[in-house]
């Protein structure tokens, strides 16, 4: 396991520079002028190269990187163009309400595409099986943005269930920002269910028509047993990775959610700042969801190695 995790952790690092430049020089190549975007289309050109050379965007490209990449990795994010404040509160409040959303996604969609998985195994060629791939495939090729609609009709105007907008108010106790994020949760594990359900049901069918479920069950174990016991560990093993390549469209690829349920996320966040060409709040929000991306690739790929010895076994020799 310790050289499983030094060569993924390596891997992480080599991932998280690589993306560094990848930001900086994607953010770089967008069109307009900072100074331009900030002053308008009216402004004097002086004015508009001497903001230029206050803001430090005149300055060669390798310097800026070179300064922005070390004022990183010594907890200096830089400071917005837009709001000449301090990046870091605004990605880290953005994230924090990100994550928040996610995680209610998550313990919706998780245990629901995982049950969904194996009944659709258990059953594999009946009905139940196909209701459970097909809708849950249908539902993944939905956009957000159109069941979106559809439940703040049903749930928040028709039946006021549930609040139109994910923004609660500063007093707000668990249970109300709760509330106002379960309605923008539903179209994520809408979009989700399938492909947990998809890899989770693979899975189970390869494992019940294993050997060694056979053998399980030629020793006298119940099958509900050698289920629990022997196919689901395994068969849950592709999920993992599935569930963890999710977690960054949850936080990165929300913006027609948080859009539509008026919450400020970190996909939001990016969008207004490439709109407004502010580099430091963009390059500073889309390198702290590759990190979060990275490490839950990293994490997964801990958690599939302890759970298969084979891994290790190989890592090892």
């Amino acid at each position: 396991m310790l050289k499983v995790a030094t060569r993924r952790f390596l891997l992480f690092l080599l991932t998280l520079w690589l993306l560094s430049v990848i930001v900086f020089l994607a953010s770089h190549v967008l069109p307009g002028n900072v100074g331009r975007a900030m002053l308008g289309p009216f402004a004097d050109q002086r004015a508009v190269d001497a903001l230029n050379h206050e803001l430090g965007t005149d300055r060669p490209l390798l310097t800026q990187y070179a300064d922005w990449l070390g004022g990183f990795v010594g907890g200096d994010m830089g400071d917005s163009f837009a709001m000449r404040q301090p990046v870091a509160p605004f990605v880290w409040d953005a994230l924090a309400n990100s994550l928040r959303l996610a995680l209610i996604a998550l313990i919706l969609v998780v245990p629901l595409g995982i049950l969904g998985g194996v009944l659709a195994a258990l059953f594999v060629g009946r009905p139940l099986d196909r209701i459970i791939t097909v809708g849950g495939l249908s539902a993944a090729v939905v956009p957000e943005f159109i069941s979106g609609i559809v439940l703040i009709l049903i749930f928040g105007v028709w039946l006021k269930w549930l609040p139109l907008s994910a923004s609660w108010p500063a007093d707000a106790g668990l249970l109300v920002q709760i509330k106002h994020l379960i309605l923008p949760a539903i179209p994520l594990v809408l979009v989700l269910f399938g492909y947990i359900a998809r890899m989770t049901r693979a899975g189970m069918v390869e494992a019940l028509d294993s050997d060694y479920m056979r053998t399980a069950m030629l020793k006298g174990l119940k099958r509900s047993v050698a289920i629990r016991r022997h196919a689901l560990r395994n068969a849950l093993l592709p999920t993992i990775s599935v569930i963890a390549t999710q977690t960054v469209y949850l936080l990165g690829g929300l913006v027609a959610i948080e859009v539509l349920f008026h919450y400020r996320g970190i996909g939001s966040l990016i969008y207004t700042a490439a709109q407004k060409k502010d580099f430091p709040m963009l390059q500073a929000a889309v390198l702290v969801v590759g990190a979060v991306f990275t490490l839950a690739s990293l994490l997964a790929d801990m958690l599939y190695a302890w759970l298969n010895p084979r891994i290790r076994l190989g890592a090892g020799q």
